[in-house]
């Protein structure tokens, strides 16, 4: 999940402008937790998906 869409449940305002302590304090956390594919949208990630399908059919035939 990303913080670009969350709403404090303190101070009302998104996380990821870290308005208030909660804020910045969930935006680090969020920030910690996030791995190599986390800014990547779910569409994004099918198309890498499929194309490395497409890859690993075709390399058989290549050699």
């Amino acid at each position: 999940m990303t913080y670009d869409r969350l709403v404090c449940a303190n101070c009302a305002s998104p996380v990821n402008e870290g308005r208030c302590p909660v804020c910045r304090a969930s935006r680090e956390r969020l920030q910690r937790q996030e791995g190599p594919f986390a800014g990547l949208n779910p569409t994004t990630l099918a198309v890498l998906l499929l194309a490395l399908i497409a890859v690993a059919l075709i390399a058989p035939r290549l050699v």
